[in-house]
């Protein structure tokens, strides 16, 4: 009997520990221009805060065109004061329309995650 409790504590334990593991990724807590959001101007950069720290030498992030042309954008630069958010310069000024956000991340715990969302420019 106290063989099974045994056994059952320590794969309590292990359920308890995979579950934290499991919630250390870096995912999209939010962005600006704002996820689903409509900007009356086009940004001059988006900004992608994270769940946790990111490594940008991993990191990317894609533009795309209602139509699925892209957009040329820079490379990801960390927030000096926040490692959690990343800065993407976009190469030219967004013509009015719905573009779709791509990114894929590296946690500083190295869990890769990736997304997409979109956002729209206004008239």
């Amino acid at each position: 009997m106290m063989k099974n409790f045994r056994t059952f504590i320590l794969a309590a334990f292990a359920c308890a520990f995979a579950a934290t593991a499991a919630l250390a990724h870096a995912f999209l807590d939010h962005a600006v221009p704002g996820v689903g959001a409509t900007v009356s101007a086009s940004p001059g950069e988006l900004e992608l805060s994270f769940t946790q720290n990111i490594v940008p030498a991993f990191s990317g992030v894609e533009i795309a065109e209602a139509g699925g042309g892209s957009v040329p954008v820079g490379k990801p630069v960390v927030d000096p004061g926040s490692p959690n958010v990343i800065h993407v310069r976009l190469g030219r000024a967004l013509k009015p329309g719905v573009y779709t956000v791509r990114w894929h991340v590296v946690s500083v715990d190295t869990h890769p995650t990736h997304g997409d969302f979109t956002f729209g420019v206004g008239p």
